[in-house]
């Protein structure tokens, strides 16, 4: 393989080693310890091929960093100043390693003790696969490199937003949330046949699904927490649900008693927008104990249900009182199925305004308001 090359721009001291041997081909460099003398082997040495970098472990894997460490045969092992790494996401694993054979590899990092930590260099997606390979390689006096072969290619995934993650989104959200406006009830709008399967083959209570991929890229409850969708946002003139809807003509309604109450946790899920200048905060209500607050306790930001600035419940007079966001979409994920004979199912007078469906919706990675600096 024939081996990078840099430019090597950045002037630096030379040691006395390297004033005798700066002219001199790679074959017939002589040897220098580290104090830059001649080693004490004075003859010319021929030039040994660097170790090849093997079982590759990756470990510490986050949304947007991880570790790397490998092992190499000793010998010449000495010689080793830098590590190059090539990383891909995994559908380009076959890419070439270079597009052009005088440009070096995605990072050329200095040999520091492994495992070392790579965070930030390619702006890392987080729940994304990559490949990764390496290289060992010697920097030379004139700025070129000696290169080992490229390990073997290996495979892993990023991770999803941590909490601390969450929490940035979080604080995102509660500067654009608005003014807080009284709600009654939760709704859910489907299709008539939705509504008549329900009835027909789950005993009449909806049943939670797992979550599609809408939102966030590193949100961890996509395609993993089971739930139901609700909205609870109301018109600012009339108190009440919009008529129109993009999931279909038929709605059912709950008051917000029935699922949100002291018996039950509020965590923060997501915060996103889809190239539009509205934004949609993701809340989910866990009855206390269950499988679906369980997931969550683990993985989410947890709200205090009085007081937060996206979804209320309070007591006043002995009477539960609920607010909601003026200023965000609200959907909100129930855990449990829920009995439709809780709530009441009608036909809406408004339009299916399908533009407004977030069923997959890819979040604009470009917005300022609702990203964080990892990546989308």
């Amino acid at each position: 393989m024939e081996a990078p090359r840099l430019a090597h721009n950045m002037s630096s001291p030379t040691s006395p080693c390297e004033e005798v041997i700066k002219n001199l081909s790679l074959e017939a460099i002589q040897l220098c310890d580290r104090d830059g003398n001649k080693s004490q082997d004075s003859g010319i040495a021929e030039m040994e091929e660097l170790p090849v970098p093997h079982n590759i472990k990756i470990s510490n894997i986050t949304c947007d960093s991880f570790k790397i460490s490998w092992d190499m045969d000793s010998k010449s092992k000495d010689r080793i100043t830098h590590y190059f790494i090539d990383l891909n996401k995994k559908e380009n694993k076959n890419s070439n390693k270079f597009k052009h054979k005088d440009v070096p590899t995605k990072l050329v990092a200095k040999a520091v003790p492994l495992p070392m930590t790579v965070r930030g260099h390619w702006f890392l997606s987080p729940r994304t696969e990559y490949t990764v390979a390496v290289q060992t390689a010697s920097k030379q006096v004139d700025g070129d490199y000696v290169v080992s072969e490229w390990s073997e290619i290996i495979e892993f995934c990023t991770a999803d937003y941590s909490k601390v993650h969450l929490t940035q989104l979080l604080e995102k959200a509660e500067v654009i949330a608005g003014r807080m406006l009284k709600l009654s009830v939760f709704y859910r709008n489907q299709h008539k046949e939705y509504f008549d399967y329900i009835r027909e083959h789950h005993g009449n209570a909806m049943q939670p699904s797992v979550k599609d991929n809408s939102g966030s890229h590193g949100s961890p409850i996509s395609g993993k927490l089971e739930g139901i969708f609700f909205s609870c946002n109301t018109e600012f003139n009339t108190g009440k649900p919009p008529q129109d809807s993009p999931y279909g003509r038929y709605r059912y309604e709950i008051a917000a008693e029935k699922l949100f109450n002291p018996n039950t946790n509020l965590y923060f899920g997501d915060f996103y927008c889809m190239y539009t200048a509205y934004h949609y905060v993701i809340l989910v209500i866990a009855p206390v104990g269950s499988p679906g607050d369980e997931f969550c306790k683990q993985r989410l930001p947890q709200l205090n249900i009085k007081d937060n600035k996206f979804l209320t419940c309070d007591e006043e007079d002995g009477v539960m009182v609920y607010h909601h966001a003026q200023d965000v979409i609200l959907e909100v994920i129930y855990t449990d199925p829920v009995d439709l004979s809780l709530g009441t199912v009608a036909e809406i007078t408004g339009h299916q305004l399908m533009s407004l469906s977030t069923a997959n919706a890819k979040k604009d990675p470009s917005c300022k308001t609702c990203n964080i600096s990892v990546g989308r």
